[in-house]
């Protein structure tokens, strides 16, 4: 992390990236360790040793900063799928244990997916709300190509419906895998086991089902 005291006031260009940087830095860092619900504004402040009022001349709310790391980690979760795919053609079973080893891998995207749609894009302007929206259609068409490319007779427009699919798999799965420590510490026994999942296996359960019923049922248009 750069030393921001060493310009209390960033004027210059590099040093208003390098303290944007920091707050990301910050706020990827504390989310790792309790959780995004868990951090608060003044939270990441704290970390990075900077005052609210200053972090929010980088960004508007503690919202617009998990939407900027969720971008980010899309677009590395991508990179390290198309490294995976780029081996060849490949079974719809296949894909879905990549899919899954490689989200597994990545607890903090799991849980920025798990809340976008929540609670992350409800504090923000609507403006900044709709650039995201358009940048994660982006990353999606792109995981999209690639999964229609290393499977056999599979539409680009299958393969999208296999990606939101994922990620509606994801947010839902990863907050009922992961509770709250207080609850779950309440919630043992045999009558809970169907609660409390094993995040990776039934995401990878549930992503074959996924990939083989778009392929069975065929395109979605209309």
């Amino acid at each position: 992390m750069p030393d921001l005291a060493t310009f209390r006031r960033a004027r210059r260009p590099e040093h208003k990236r390098q303290r944007r940087a920091a707050i990301l830095d910050a706020a990827r860092g504390l989310a790792r360790e309790r959780g995004v619900q868990a951090v608060t504004l003044g939270d990441i402040a704290d970390r990075v040793g900077m005052a609210k009022s200053n972090v929010l001349r980088y960004f508007e709310t503690r919202e617009e900063v998990y939407l900027q790391l969720t971008l980010e980690a899309f677009a590395e979760w991508n990179t390290v799928v198309g490294e995976e795919l780029a081996g060849g053609p490949m079974t719809p079973v296949q894909l879905a244990d990549v899919l899954a080893d490689t989200l597994a891998e990545r607890p903090l995207l799991c849980d920025l997916f798990a809340r976008v749609s929540s609670t992350l894009e409800h504090n923000v302007s609507p403006q900044l709300g709709r650039d995201f929206k358009l940048r994660m259609l982006e990353h999606t068409h792109q995981l999209a190509a690639m999964i229609a490319a290393a499977l056999r007779d599979v539409t680009l427009e299958q393969a999208f419906e296999m990606v939101a699919g994922g990620y509606a798999l994801v947010a839902g799965l990863w907050p009922m895998s992961n509770p709250p420590v207080e609850l779950a510490a309440l919630c043992v026994g045999p009558e809970f086991s169907e609660m409390f999942v094993s995040f990776h296996d039934r995401l990878r359960r549930m992503l074959e089902v996924l990939t083989v019923g778009v392929i069975h049922t065929g395109s979605t248009s209309t």
